[in-house]
């Protein structure tokens, strides 16, 4: 009871700062961003460095891009929403939720992911050329109950971010509409195709205000039409359009590959994203997951390099543009490497498996017949946390396409199996696939990795001999 006490008190001290900041004209934002950061490390204390939090006041507290950025996010953004998904990702999930997750993982003895992605079907009102969910082959559900179940759990351990892949989530509007309002503590991001936001979506996202939408596409409309289907960029454009218009938070997730890479990070892209309201795009390598995926698709490395650069260019203090890009492939370094396995996320297909993730698809747990716990002690969950980082240069993260070999060595080792039910891949047949990939991509990741290593250093010595003097 006390602690529930204590955990009201700060998330009522978060929301009146968060209030203030709302309030302040612009000239006066700056003094209610830095009250932001100094809640911040009195709630996370020693779990970020010093720096961290000195660079946070020095980002927020000076004429740039991402403060301008943030200003602008203020003033377009439904307050409401804005304060629930700051609330909800940001102070129950991404501060509070780090916390917790890293003291309850010391408490049951295995890693506590504070992100956790379900499928709530693997239904889709799409068939899209290449999509690894297509997959599973056969309409899968997980319940009302089971996400309740899931989510439930998961919160118990500190867990309050979580995401919605498939399928096509929006298939279940209307069960997911009531986990959210159930859960009203959480944060729920949605990787969707966005052919079936309506209007009616929109005003419970509005209302709920703790669900933000990631929509799928692949460029310009030949690009995304030609994968997705005739019709589906204007589809997409609209719905961006609606979700502007009710003052909603939202991005896109985009998978490259060897074909769109340079569209998809081009000045024109990028700025008919902007216009469209977009604030954030994720960006995804192409995995070549399923028997018959192709390998066609997979850069080479002068081209993934150039995602390297670009991606790192367009998101910089200077220049580039006010939106927000991550590759998960190569940005890897910034979180230590693989993150899946539990270590700080994972993925519960639609059929309850409990996977590593979302391109991995073996497990040994599965949520219908094991408690969430259970789950995360699952022999692959362990030996993925043995094994991380799979490589010490963290432009080779994973345990499939750069390291193909360890992604075997783990099924074999722990006995985990196949959760494609139509037409079950083998972990040899995965990897063999990336081997070529991996083989040609390790000296240019080294050459990348020596040279960042090498910036950061001359970096560091200079901070250090600017405050000797």
């Amino acid at each position: 009871m006390q602690n529930k006490i204590a955990h009201a008190a700060e998330r009522k001290t978060f929301e009146l700062i968060l209030d203030g900041v709302m309030k302040y004209t612009k000239k006066e934002r700056t003094k209610g961003f830095i009250q932001v950061v100094n809640a911040i490390e009195k709630v996370l204390g020693d779990v970020w460095s010093k720096d961290a939090y000195d660079k946070m006041r020095e980002f927020l507290g000076t004429d740039s891009k991402w403060s301008r950025q943030l200003e602008h996010i203020i003033d377009t953004v439904d307050p409401h929403v804005l304060k629930t998904l700051m609330l909800n990702a940001g102070y129950e999930g991404g501060f509070r939720g780090f916390r917790d997750t890293m003291k309850n993982a010391e408490k049951i003895g295995c890693d506590v992911p504070y992100v956790v992605l379900f499928d709530p079907t693997s239904a889709c009102n799409l068939h899209c050329t290449g999509c690894w969910a297509a997959e599973y082959g056969k309409t899968l559900n997980l319940s009302l109950e089971d996400m309740d179940s899931l989510v439930t759990q998961a919160k118990e351990l500190g867990t309050h971010n979580f995401m919605m892949t498939g399928g096509e989530p929006l298939v279940r509007k209307a069960d997911i509409v009531k986990l959210c309002e159930k859960h009203n503590d959480c944060a729920f991001m949605i990787f969707t195709n966005g052919t079936l936001v309506d209007d009616a979506f929109c005003e419970d996202m509005k209302r709920l205000g703790n669900i933000w939408l990631s929509l799928s596409v692949e460029g310009f409309s030949s690009a995304t039409d030609g994968r997705r289907g005739e019709g589906t960029f204007d589809r997409v454009m609209a719905a961006m359009d609606k979700l502007h218009s009710y003052g909603l938070v939202y991005g896109t997730s985009i998978c490259y590959t060897s074909v769109n890479y340079k569209d998809v990070t081009s000045d024109e892209f990028l700025d008919m994203l902007l216009s469209k309201g977009v604030l954030f795009s994720w960006y995804f390598h192409y995995m070549p997951v399923g028997n018959d995926a192709s390998t066609d698709l997979l850069l080479n490395p002068e081209q993934r390099e150039y995602m390297y650069h670009r991606i790192r260019a367009i998101r910089d203090w200077e220049g580039g543009k006010p939106i927000f890009t991550m590759d998960f492939q190569n940005d890897a370094e910034f979180v230590g490497g693989c993150i899946a396995g539990g270590k700080y996320y994972c993925h519960v297909n639609a059929n309850g498996d409990v996977e590593p993730c979302v391109f991995i698809h073996y497990s040994s747990a599965n949520i219908h017949n094991m408690s969430w716990v259970d789950c995360l002690h699952q022999p692959l969950f362990l030996a993925y946390q043995k094994g991380q980082p799979f490589n010490e240069n963290m432009l080779r993260p994973c345990p499939m396409l750069e390291n193909p070999g360890r992604l075997t060595q783990m099924i074999r080792e722990t006995g985990a199996v196949s959760t494609d039910l139509l037409s079950p891949e083998s972990s040899e047949h995965l990897c063999d696939k990336c081997t070529a990939y991996a083989q040609s991509w390790q000296p240019c990741a080294q050459h990348l990795w020596e040279e960042n290593r090498a910036a950061k250093q001359a970096t560091a010595e200079a901070k250090s001999a600017q405050a000797a003097e």
